[in-house]
């Protein structure tokens, strides 16, 4: 064992430990980022009379729990989850440039959002017809790819998604023609760019049980990710089922994907970009590969964020922000021209 791999190992649990802290103090802060004007002490106002039962400021306290608080949780857990998926895409398709929306999640997400918002149905509706658009269409690609066989069965999920991506962005693109202007079309337009802005606490409960069943067989499994980086012929000669086992990490990272863009909308680049800064930090083993990309996803949303809340007199969309860092990024990973997936 190298001096270079025990420090690693020993640094884990003051390494997990400061994550925690800076997660907190970071979420803490965004707390009291906002137009209305209410700051730390505010908070820990706030906090105490609610330990002590103490009578409270009802405005303030509406600012911090009904409208600031749920806003934060989301942005970990979103955070968190679109960097999981983007890590298991990157590994799975062992390819550093690839994202969530590879397989048409995405897409298939916005399809069912601006077709709610087209029919003018209720917000809870329109969430659940994002979020079973995604499912539906990842499972569309699967069905094509499964159509398909004796090709390389990871190019072929690619080229299937891409084309169902296609499709579905035409799709959208036409109910943006024939939308209301004045109306539909604003809406259509901001939730596509996504933001935290309307996630409420009920947001967060509905999408709960698909983050965690989402995000239990990606850590139970994230050891044979190691495994599937090596090709798939090697894994099938390790024991590995490589079909198998790619259907659920798939599904898997598409159930958390789609949850989330269903309550946030479009929400671009943290895929890419966070999987990639955590595998320069840690490398690509996923058993620290994984936590550390959900761990940086939550903290970069949650900066996003504060800055789409501050930067200007109106909220800017996160899908600009984070695109405004992940466009270059990307662009640095294609320059820099790295051959092989380590």
């Amino acid at each position: 064992m190298t001096k270079r791999m025990v420090l690693r190992r020993g640094w884990v649990g003051p390494g997990w430990l400061l994550a925690i802290v800076g997660l907190v103090s970071l979420a803490a802060l965004s707390m009291t980022v906002g137009k209305f004007d209410a700051g730390l002490s505010d908070l820990l106002g706030q906090i105490r009379a609610l330990l002590s039962g103490a009578p409270a400021d009802e405005t303030v306290a509406t600012v911090f729990w009904n409208i600031r608080l749920p806003r934060v949780l989301a942005g970990l857990a979103v955070g968190a989850a679109l960097a999981a998926a983007g890590a298991i895409y990157q590994g799975l398709f062992r390819n550093p440039l690839v994202s969530p929306d590879i397989l048409g999640v995405s897409a298939g997400a916005s399809f069912g959002a601006v077709v709610g918002i087209f029919l003018s149905l209720p917000v809870g509706v329109i969430q659940f017809m994002s979020f079973a658009g995604g499912l539906i269409a990842v499972l569309s690609v699967y069905a094509v790819a499964a159509a398909i066989r004796n090709r390389d069965p990871i190019l072929v999920l690619v080229l299937a998604g891409i084309a169902v991506g296609a499709l579905v962005g035409a799709g959208i693109s036409l109910i943006k023609i024939l939308a209301d202007p004045y109306d539909q079309l604003p809406a259509i337009t901001y939730w596509l760019l996504g933001s935290l802005a309307s996630v409420t606490s009920g947001d967060i409960v509905s999408i709960l049980p698909a983050l965690v069943i989402g995000i239990i067989p990606l850590f139970l499994l994230r050891w044979r990710m190691n495994v599937m980086t090596l090709g798939e012929e090697e894994a099938r000669s390790l024991g590995i089922d490589t079909g198998r086992l790619r259907v659920v990490l798939v599904l898997a990272a598409t159930l958390i994907t789609a949850a989330s863009v269903s309550i946030t909308g479009i929400i671009g680049w943290i895929g890419l970009v966070i999987p990639h800064v955590a595998r320069l930090l840690v490398g690509p083993d996923f058993v620290r590969l994984l936590p550390v990309s959900m761990a940086l996803g939550a903290a970069y949303l949650l900066v996003a964020d504060m800055l789409a809340r501050s930067i200007a007199l109106i909220e800017v969309p996160l899908g600009i922000l984070t695109a405004t860092v992940g466009a270059p990024f990307f662009l640095w990973l294609l320059a820099s021209g790295r051959k092989g997936w380590q």
